[in-house]
């Protein structure tokens, strides 16, 4: 099954809550809590209580060359102590628990050069990870995981890049009625050149509806984010269960280029459920 109407995915939702969240690796946990007008911060500014590197090759929760760290109240994702070349080390840090319907915020901003050998492609290049799989369900190579990426990509001062773009590793998504399969689809964003910080916010509303904004602006939407069969790592986690993502992990991604991060915060959906969210609603 390649394409999920949204009369399954209700049916989904209502009847099939149990096999979603075992086809993902997601276990029953604490569910992001408080008012809808109430952001409560995931990066608490002081350490890196309650987040988790993955670095490809390495186990989880190690990180040898201290790449992730807080300095001057700053989440940083840094590869000064990379000696030679990035070789294929790309990083995700994980938040400690799953969610479901939530808006998130990050602000982040790129910064300095590139790690030597860092792909071409990985220049200014960074995002968020949305309805991970379970970190710890990521084999010991595994590049990537299997989510729905908000991407952040940084300007070279003259031609335009937008940023908060869709990215999809094991994933598909649907636009406007129809599956998209490729990989990445670019967001409506202005470009962001240089150091400046970048306010994004994620709206997702569980397996229904994703909204992306940059700088207060919508710039992206699509819905249904589900399991690409396809895909040699999604396969691992569909095993007889439906394809529609519901639920699962953030994680911030280092992919060669040095960037900080000063805010990450999360606040639940309204109960009217992804109603049209604008900059007003995000302040």
């Amino acid at each position: 099954m390649r394409h999920v109407t949204l009369a399954t995915l209700s049916l989904f939702l209502t009847t099939s809550l149990s096999l979603i969240t075992q086809a993902a690796g997601v276990q029953e946990g604490p569910e992001v809590t408080g008012s809808a007008d109430s952001w409560q911060p995931l990066f608490n500014g002081k350490d890196l209580t309650g987040w988790t590197p993955k670095i490809s090759g390495q186990a989880l929760g190690t990180d040898p060359w201290n790449t992730v760290r807080v300095e001057n109240g700053l989440l940083r994702i840094d590869y000064t102590g990379y000696e030679g070349s990035f070789d294929d080390r790309f990083l995700h840090l994980f938040h400690e628990r799953p969610h479901d319907r939530y808006r998130l915020r990050v602000v982040y901003r790129f910064r300095g050069e590139q790690c030597t050998g860092g792909p071409g492609w990985a220049w200014r290049n960074s995002g968020v990870m949305l309805h991970c799989q379970d970190p710890a369900t990521m084999s010991l190579g595994q590049f990537f995981p299997v989510s729905i990426e908000g991407q952040f990509l940084g300007g070279d001062g003259t031609a335009e890049r937008s940023t908060g773009n869709l990215c999809t590793p094991g994933t598909n998504v649907v636009i406007n009625g129809a599956l998209q399969q490729a990989h990445c689809v670019n967001s409506t964003s202005k470009t962001c050149h240089g150091d400046e910080w970048v306010t994004a916010e994620f709206e997702v509303d569980g397996g229904g509806r994703v909204k992306h904004f940059i700088n207060g602006a919508l710039v992206l939407e699509y819905e249904q984010p589900q399991f690409d069969p396809r895909d040699s790592d999604a396969k691992a986690l569909i095993k007889d269960g439906p394809l529609v993502i519901n639920r699962g992990w953030i994680a911030l991604q280092g992919e060669s280029h040095p960037i900080d991060f000063r805010e990450i915060s999360i606040r639940p959906l309204r109960d009217s459920k992804s109603v049209d969210s604008n900059s007003s609603d995000s302040k």
